[in-house]
């Protein structure tokens, strides 16, 4: 009995021993940011531990002097030596060294042209970007103008929300290139030679009969379904208390479980959320466990606050864990954007997404809700983190986006596209880009230039050019065929080569009512965005013009141009009740 108790003793006294001491201390990265889940090696006794969700850790050790290796994806490995006595202050390093502040980027640009001032938008707690929108340029001055080529759709589902609201819009909600981008206007395959084909035509403007309209269309090529790459995608889901709508959080749930749907066994799917807690909800799982990923999409519930910045650099980091080479390597955001701890202004998260774009991972933005919804932060983390943007306003924007777009939205056949055109100021006297407009601040800085953007698989873009002509009668008669040469400059995924395809577009003028319908029916589109955005460059039209451009041109079997055109009507009723308040007033 003696020797039992001996024995009893002898134990509390080690265990005693063994937790003596208790080591305290936070692990942040090199930009004062907490770092969660760095695990944590305890050298002494072998055990390994984890930072919590807010980077602070707490460990008993027996004796006051130990030694602990630190590990976590994305940053380097670091062993140190620790007093138990004092609060640890632990940084990590990254893998990688941050690439210099990126520079403001712009949508378009013109040689040696300066922008002026525009006012800001915002309605309720909804924010916009700021934009100059594109003026009349004299070819003789500045022959080059150039745009980046995207597939964002966003604009045009947040403009039919608006206007099933019966609300207006605000002017800066109106991004002309993304209404076009969202209808198809015709495929024509690349030649073998290159990823794009590119067609012009040229014809009269519909609302200015001194002008000309010349449209430019690209298409991209389509990746051969048999070699689609793997792919590592990583859902990023806000899941704070502002999500709590059916708009929000509900409407994604139903459009992820959707997506699950067009995975296959050699895809990856790992969950991240944030609110209020950030962490890895569903870790790396193949695409064959359709049900265990849904399943997980299905048990997401909202409530805390909108630490966005934290749930990025946490994506991340579980993308690069998982990066496969040659991969499409994607992390999906899902949000209404506003974020409220941790960095939150445009610019700063404008460079956090530029640091992770060096890793080659992707970022597709999914924009959701009404009143507190950021359009502006989303866009600028589309368009600095090599991605794209959508805006989900109900279930069947979602199906369209995620499921019958899906090559289109999630897999890139080139990236830092670029179409630069050099006029013929021998025909041109002056033209305007219509859309690619560039923000207030980006166009005030004198170091700003044209970043390409990333195209997706079999994505077909229409930009268009108002032209005033210049007098036929003078123009050398060698010159009369060629109105203006293009230059599309673009790299293949995962490749630092710059690749381009030349065309030239012919000074040949097509009647308008020639033309084909879905050309015409474009320029409806453009009328109408300008209608909304009140534009000084059409102030002889109106809504049934629009109307009428519409109708005569559309397919009746297309039921987004049908859609469309009751958009139209909504929007002449809208403003036509906004105009009679301002003459009664």
């Amino acid at each position: 009995m003696k020797n039992v108790a001996i024995f009893v003793i002898g134990c509390l006294l080690f265990q005693s021993s063994l937790g003596q001491y208790y080591l305290r201390g936070e692990i942040k990265d090199e930009n004062n940011s907490y770092l969660p889940n760095v695990r944590i090696l305890l050298h002494s006794s072998g055990y390994l531990y984890h930072s919590g969700s807010s980077g602070e850790f707490g460990i008993p050790v027996s004796q006051p002097g130990d030694s602990l290796t630190l590990t976590a994806d994305g940053y380097q490995t670091s062993t140190i030596h620790v007093d138990a006595t004092e609060y640890q202050h632990l940084i990590l390093k990254l893998l990688y060294h941050p690439p210099p502040a990126p520079k403001k980027r712009l949508l378009s640009l013109t040689k040696d042209l300066k922008g002026g001032d525009w006012k800001g938008w915002t309605v309720g707690s909804e924010t916009y970007s700021s934009l100059v929108e594109n003026a009349f340029v004299p070819a003789s001055r500045f022959p080059e103008t150039g745009f980046a080529l995207n597939i964002d759709k966003a604009s045009y589902s947040n403009v039919r929300r608006f206007l099933n609201m019966g609300s207006t819009i605000p002017p800066d909600a109106v991004r002309i290139e993304e209404l076009l981008n969202y209808f198809n206007f015709g495929y024509s395959e690349p030649p073998r030679d290159s990823c794009f084909s590119i067609w012009s035509s040229l014809s009269e403007c519909p609302w200015n009969p001194e002008d000309q309209l010349l449209f430019v269309k690209v298409c991209a090529r389509k990746l051969d379904p048999a070699k689609i790459p793997p792919a590592n995608l990583v859902f990023l889901i806000d899941v704070s208390g502002s999500m709590d709508l059916p708009n929000k959080l509900p409407l994604l749930k139903s459009a992820f479980t959707l997506l699950v749907n067009n995975l296959r066994d050699i895809d990856t799917v790992s969950i991240v959320v944030y609110g209020s807690t950030v962490g890895v909800w569903l870790p790396p799982t193949s695409g064959a466990e359709k049900k265990k990923i849904q399943k997980a999409i299905e048990d997401l519930s909202p409530g805390g606050p909108t630490p966005g910045e934290a749930g990025i650099r946490a994506a991340y980091r579980v993308a690069k864990s998982q990066f496969i080479t040659g991969g499409n390597n994607r992390v999906i955001l899902a949000t209404d954007g506003d974020f409220n701890v941790g960095e939150t202004s445009e610019d700063e998260l404008e460079k956090l997404v530029a640091l992770h774009k060096q890793w080659g991972i992707y970022l597709t933005c999914l924009g959701v809700g009404m009143g507190n919804y950021k359009d502006s932060k989303l866009e600028v983390l589309a368009k600095k983190g090599n991605g794209n943007f959508a805006y989900l306003d109900d279930e069947r924007e979602a199906e369209k986006v995620l499921v019958r777009e899906f090559t289109q939205t999630v897999y890139a056949v080139a990236d830092d596209a670029y179409l630069n055109i050099a006029f013929n100021s021998t025909l041109v006297k002056d033209y305007r880009l219509i859309g690619f407009d560039n923000k207030v601040k980006v166009l005030s800085d004198s170091m700003n230039e044209v970043q390409g953007g990333e195209v997706g698989s079999g994505h077909s873009l229409l930009a268009l050019f108002e032209i005033t002509p210049t007098d036929a009668d003078s123009v050398d008669i060698t010159d009369k065929d060629r109105l203006a040469r293009v230059v599309l400059n673009y790299k293949l995924p995962h490749d630092s080569v710059v690749k381009s395809t030349a065309y030239t577009c012919s000074s040949e003028v097509t009647p308008f009512n020639e033309l084909q319908p879905c050309y015409r029916f474009a320029s409806s589109i453009a009328l109408f965005g300008g209608l909304l955005k009140r534009s000084k460059f059409i102030p002889k039209s109106g809504w049934k013009s629009v109307i009428g451009l519409a109708e005569k041109s559309s397919d009746p079997e297309d039921g987004i141009q049908q859609e469309f055109i009751g958009l139209i009507e909504k929007a002449r009723k809208i403003y036509g009740r906004e105009k009679k308040r301002k003459v009664e007033e």
